[in-house]
């Protein structure tokens, strides 16, 4: 079993920032691969970004490249997602999850592992 615990949302103004942190236990993670989703009111939960646990490879939707950043600090187990110049169409709960797919990461159905989410508000 994996658990993944979410934090760091909360209220920011546009153009603010923020930084999530997803803390994972519970398994190793070596060949796992990490992603951040978000599901805004009255639509479908969609991928964010995602980072290979070994390597670090970094995967980004088109709409946050230049804007968000996701890490991880192996020693940790934690992932983050560094939020910057955000909007408020980037108003969303957030979620972690994990999966030892390394194709289509993309989809929901991928990732075996969810995390409660923590929601994050931008003021316009």
């Amino acid at each position: 079993q994996v658990q993944l615990v979410e934090s760091g949302g909360g209220l920011v103004q546009a153009g603010g920032s923020l930084r999530l942190s997803c803390a994972a236990s519970g398994r190793t993670f070596s060949t796992y691969l990490m992603a951040w989703f978000r599901q805004a009111p009255g639509k479908e939960r969609e991928f964010v970004a995602a980072i290979r646990w070994s390597g670090g490879n970094t995967y980004y939707a088109d709409f946050v490249k230049g804007r968000f950043t996701i890490s991880r600090d192996n020693a940790k187990n934690t992932v983050y997602l560094q939020m910057n110049s955000l909007k408020p169409e980037d108003t969303a709960v957030y979620y972690c999850a994990v999966t030892e797919r390394l194709f289509e990461i993309w989809v929901l159905s991928a990732y075996s592992y969810w995390g409660q989410g923590t929601q994050v508000t931008v003021s316009s």
